[in-house]
């Protein structure tokens, strides 16, 4: 979560830095600053609910945020646009309550794979398709950047690592690669029972 802030910290600095340069355009550089503001607090918030949780010394009484899920994706795909990149969010089927497990794990692969467009992929556009099934979930997140070069397919980073840890852990199914039609796509399916979470 805190990469993934510094990331978008980092992409939006720039683009402030882009508007000052090319038209001092005072508004446009306020809501980049604003934009970067809100992302550093937010890395704040988890580093210091990460120290706590580490440390075990958040005995003031003061209660932890919740952890994201995919109840958080609009949120999510907002501070990619405020970053510069278009993202659109589709739901499929009846959403559910999920177990907290997946829900977190889900949102943070999602977090992965867009932090990866914004970084690495030159892309004009993204999507997130949420699809509940009876007894699965799939999740997909695709873009039409320039995909992954021919060394990166070959030897994943530790975020792809990382994304197939977290399916490992459910008994699921990753596929990460480059798509027929240009772009890149991130799908990950997950079981999950018919019921409660």
């Amino acid at each position: 979560m805190v990469a993934h802030s510094l990331s978008v910290i980092g992409v939006q600095a720039g683009a402030a830095r882009m508007v000052l340069d090319s038209e001092p355009n005072p508004t446009r550089a306020r809501e980049a600053v604003a934009a970067i503001e809100a992302t550093a607090n937010q890395a704040m918030a988890e580093m210091r609910r990460a120290l706590g949780i580490l440390r075990d010394t958040e005995r003031s009484g003061v209660a932890l945020a919740p952890l994201p899920g995919l109840g958080q994706l609009p949120a999510l795909l907002d501070q990619l646009r405020r970053a510069g990149l278009p993202a659109d969010l589709r739901v499929e089927g009846t959403p559910r309550p999920l177990a907290a497990s997946i829900d977190l794990s889900l949102y943070r692969i999602v977090q992965e794979a867009l932090t990866n467009t914004l970084k690495h992929a030159a892309a004009a556009h993204a999507e997130v398709v949420v699809c509940y099934g009876t007894y699965d979930i799939t999740v997909e997140v695709t873009d039409d950047g320039r995909g992954a070069s021919p060394s990166a397919a070959r030897s994943p980073g530790a975020g792809t690592i990382g994304m197939r840890e977290r399916v490992a852990l459910f008994d699921g199914e990753l596929k990460v690669g480059a798509r027929p039609q240009g772009g890149y796509a991130v799908r990950v399916r997950l079981p999950t029972s018919a019921g409660e979470p």
